[in-house]
C-alpha cells in the first residue's frame, strides 16, 4: 500500500469511528478565532485603561493560575482523553474519578496559592494578596472545566466542547468592558468578575458531561473506581513531566520577568508572549484532535501523524511570516508604552515555529504509549530554559527572555524530531517539507470526511 492511499485508509478509519478530523480541525480552529477576539480585545481594554502595570499584575496573576493548574492536574486530563478513547465503557468511572479529583486537589492548591500570596508577595511580583485570593478561588472550577474539556474531546463531542472552551476568553472581553469602561472600576472587579466567570463555567462543563452520560444507552453507575484511578495516575504521570515541563517553559519566563524586572516590563512582554501563544493555536488545534485519534486506533508506522506535520509545516510559516509584519502594529493596538514587544515577538517567532511542528509531530509518541525519551527531553529543555533566563534576564530583561524561549523551542523540536526520525525510519526532509501531492491528499481527505459525515446524516 502506498503512503498516500495508507494514510487515507488511516483517515477514513478515524472518520468512522470518532468522526471527521478535518471539519473538526475547522470547528475548533474556527472557536479558536472567536476565542481570540475575546483574548485580544480584553487585553487591549486592559492595557489601555490600567497600563504596564495593572496589565502586568493581571498577567501574573493569570499566569500563577494556569501554571497551578498544570502543576496540581498530575497528567490526568490527559488519562482521562487516553482511557475513554481506548475503551468508552470507562467514561462513567473515569469521569467520577476527575470530580472527586478535580475538587479536592483544585481546593487544596488554591490554599496552597493563597498562602505564598500571603507569606511572599514578591513570588506575583507584588500583587496585593486580596487580588491572589480571589484569583486562588477559581483554580478548583477552572480544574473541572479542563478536566471535563477532556471527557467531551474523548467522546467526539468537538461542537460542545468547543462551545464551553470559549466562554472563558469571551467572558474576560465582556468583564473588561463592565467592570473598566461601564463601571470605572479597578483590578479588583475585574479579577472577582473572572472568578465568577470561571465558577459559572465549571458548572456548565459538569452539567454538559452529566446530561452525556444520562443520554447513553447502556448507562453506568458514575461512582469513582480507585483501580482505575490509579491506572490513571500511572498513565497520567507519563504525561506529567512533558506537560508540566513544557507549561513551565512556556510560561515561568513571564513570571521571572516580573520578578527581576518589574510588572510594567512583564505586562510588554505579556503583549509578545500572548501574541506568541496565539500564533501556535492552529498546531495546537491539530495535535488536540490528532491525539484521541492516535490513541483510539494506534499508526505505529506514522503516516498519518507524517502527513499532518507536513501540512502543518507550510501553515505555520505563512503564518509566522505573516506575524512577523504585522508585529510592527502592535504599538498601535496597545499604545506607545508597548513598542518594545515588537522586537521581542520577532525574537520569539522562529522558535514558535519549531515548536509548532514539534506539538503536532510529538502526537504519534502521545497517543501510541509516550515512551520515556520524550518526557526526558522535555526535561533536559526545561532545566536549559531556567538556567538561561535566571542567568541572563535580570541584566538584559525581556529581550533576553524572548531569545532564551526561542533556543528551548528549538532544541525540543531537534530532540523530538530526531527521535521520530530514529524510530520510524524517515528522513526530515519527507516529515517537515511539504510535497507537490500533500494538497491533493488534503481534498481526498476532505472528500472521504465529507462523506463520512453524510453517512453518520
Amino acid at each position: 500500500m502506498t503512503t498516500t492511499s495508507h494514510a487515507a485508509a488511516i483517515s477514513a478509519r478515524n472518520g468512522r469511528a470518532r468522526g471527521s478530523f478535518i471539519s473538526g480541525v475547522a470547528l475548533t480552529f474556527a472557536t479558536r478565532i472567536v476565542m481570540l477576539a475575546g483574548l485580544v480585545g480584553s487585553s487591549i481594554i486592559v492595557a489601555r485603561w490600567l497600563g504596564p502595570q495593572g496589565f502586568g499584575t493581571l498577567s501574573v496573576l493569570n499566569a500563577t493560575v494556569a501554571l497551578t493548574l498544570q502543576i496540581a492536574s498530575a497528567g490526568l486530563p490527559s488519562a482521562n482523553t487516553y482511557f475513554i478513547s481506548r475503551n468508552r465503557q470507562n467514561l462513567a468511572r473515569v469521569w467520577a474519578n476527575a470530580i472527586l479529583f478535580g475538587l479536592i486537589i483544585g481546593s487544596l492548591s488554591a490554599l496552597v496559592v493563597l498562602a505564598c500570596g500571603k507569606v511572599n508577595p514578591s513570588l506575583f511580583g507584588g500583587a496585593d494578596s486580596r487580588l491572589i485570593g480571589i484569583a486562588a478561588v477559581s483554580i478548583p472550577f477552572s480544574m473541572l472545566i479542563i478536566l471535563g474539556l477532556n471527557v467531551l474531546l474523548a467522546v467526539d463531542r468537538i461542537g460542545q466542547m468547543n462551545l464551553l472552551d470559549c466562554l472563558s476568553p469571551m467572558f474576560s472581553l465582556i468583564n473588561a468592558v463592565v467592570a473598566l469602561v461601564i463601571l470605572g472600576a479597578g483590578l479588583t472587579m475585574l479579577v472577582t468578575l473572572n472568578t465568577i466567570a470561571a465558577i459559572a463555567i465549571g458548572v456548565l462543563v459538569v452539567v454538559a458531561v452529566g446530561r452525556f452520560l444520562r443520554a447513553q444507552k447502556d448507562r453506568l453507575s458514575v461512582r469513582p473506581d480507585l483501580p482505575l484511578f490509579r491506572q490513571m495516575i500511572n498513565y497520567g504521570g507519563k504525561f506529567y513531566v512533558s506537560i508540566m515541563a513544557g507549561f513551565v517553559i512556556f510560561r515561568v519566563d513571564l513570571l521571572i520577568v516580573s520578578r527581576f524586572r518589574g510588572v510594567s516590563e512583564a505586562g510588554v512582554y505579556a503583549v509578545a508572549s500572548q501574541v506568541s501563544f496565539l500564533l501556535l493555536m492552529l498546531p495546537g488545534v491539530i495535535a488536540t484532535l490528532l491525539f484521541p485519534r492516535v490513541a483510539s486506533q494506534p499508526d505505529q508506522r506514522g503516516e498519518f501523524a507524517v502527513q499532518v506535520t507536513r501540512n502543518a509545516s507550510f501553515m505555520m510559516f505563512l503564518i509566522c511570516l505573516a506575524a512577523a509584519a504585522g508585529s510592527f502594529l502592535l504599538p498601535l493596538i496597545y499604545g506607545a508604552r508597548f513598542a518594545e514587544a515588537t522586537t521581542q515577538l520577532l525574537i520569539l517567532l522562529p522558535g514558535v515555529y519549531l515548536v509548532g511542528l514539534e506539538s503536532v509531530l510529538v502526537q504519534h509518541f502521545t497517543g501510541t504509549d509516550l515512551p520515556a525519551a520524550i518526557p526526558g527531553f522535555w526535561v533536559v529543555t526545561l532545566l536549559v530554559n531556567l538556567t538561561l533566563n535566571f542567568a541572563f534576564v535580570p541584566s538584559f530583561g525581556a529581550r533576553a527572555a524572548a531569545l532564551n524561549s526561542t533556543l528551548s523551542y528549538a532544541l525540543i523540536f531537534i530532540l523530538v524530531a530526531a527521535y521520530f526520525c530514529r524510530k520510524t525510519g524517515r528522513r526530515p526532509v519527507e516529515i517537515f517539507l511539504p510535497h507537490g501531492s500533500d494538497l491533493h491528499d488534503l481534498f481526498t481527505r476532505v472528500r472521504l470526511s465529507s462523506a463520512v459525515d453524510k453517512v453518520r446524516e
